[in-house]
């Protein structure tokens, strides 16, 4: 990695130069392509048909572009960063798997089409939600190519820990625990840093420790990736009360019926819509030093906040 490669800029080029639109399309094209590779014909054909049923299943796509794009922010190639993209959605749809499981969420509609329980069975479900987790370490460890030994190390440590009890699970828990109970907005942001903001976090910093991001690089993408974490927990909390379940391709009003505290039915639609707009805003600044090259990152975070599904 060279100085020039991680070094902040010293100017911003104007935000009209980057075409976010072509970006996001010809970035998740290669995704979904990496994705419907990483998991060819193998026994048993049950188990692997469950586990592409979700992992192909579309969606935003939005993590595995983060980490991309945080690769090549950092000076390394997207090319080096694809296998842990590609990881990062798998321990996404293995999280989604089992969130919708009856024990947990018992949602039967995700993305547009039933639920993996519902097609499959809980018990296939399950393992199918536990070889992607396992799949991930391995797309990392034994399917890359090109990136430092010790960079992927760190890689595994941090997917460790945000899939773990630190991370996934530890939010999940609280979440569960929380149902019917009143929560104050320090509970409510625990609970979705670690669910949802650890693993969107993972993305962005995954992504520059395999690019070579130096520390410097590393502390302001930590502060990025906690603010569109926590930003991309309230728009989702909003659409579950603004959109239908057809827009959602999920169901809509879920929080709602499971009687979970949201950042709306904390602070209100208004408020709430003001704090993620305010928390995207911090997220960018902390990028500033960066402007030119970080024009992916920042208009992925701007995209978080006008998404409506």
């Amino acid at each position: 990695m060279t100085a020039a490669a991680t070094s902040p800029d010293h100017g911003s080029a104007p935000a009209d130069r980057f075409d976010f639109k072509t970006y996001l399309a010809q970035s998740k094209e290669q995704v979904e392509a990496a994705l419907d590779g990483s998991l060819g014909p193998e026994r048993p054909e049950s188990l692997r048909e469950a586990m592409r049923y979700s992992l192909l299943a579309g969606g935003k796509r939005l993590r595995p572009i983060l980490c991309l794009a945080a690769c090549e922010l950092a000076g390394g190639a997207s090319s080096q960063a694809m296998p842990t993209a590609v990881a990062l959605e798998m321990i996404h749809t293995m999280s989604l798997i089992h969130d919708d499981l009856p024990a947990m969420d018992d949602d039967d509609l995700r993305r547009g089409r039933p639920t993996n329980h519902k097609i499959y069975g809980e018990a296939v479900a399950i393992l199918a939600g536990d070889a992607l987790l396992t799949r991930a370490f391995e797309m990392v460890a034994l399917r890359t190519s090109g990136v430092p030994a010790e960079r992927l190390l760190s890689v595994v440590g941090e997917l460790s820990l945000v899939a773990g009890a630190p991370g996934l699970v530890g939010g999940q828990v609280v979440d569960l625990e929380s149902e019917g109970k009143e929560v104050d907005l320090e509970t409510l942001e625990y609970i979705h840093l670690h669910k949802t903001g650890a693993l969107l976090s993972a993305c962005v910093i995954t992504g520059a420790l395999i690019g070579g991001a130096d520390e410097e690089l590393i502390k302001a993408l930590r502060i990025y990736a906690r603010g569109i974490g926590l930003a991309f927990q309230i728009i989702d909390d909003i659409l579950d009360i603004t959109a239908s379940s057809e827009v959602l391709g999920k169901t809509a009003g879920k929080d709602l019926i499971a009687d979970k505290t949201t950042y709306p039915k904390l602070l209100g639609l208004e408020e709430s819509r003001k704090r993620a707009d305010a928390l995207v805003s911090e997220a960018k600044d902390a990028l500033n030093p960066w402007a030119e090259r970080a024009q992916p990152l920042l208009a992925l975070a701007d995209f978080i906040t006008s998404r409506d599904r």
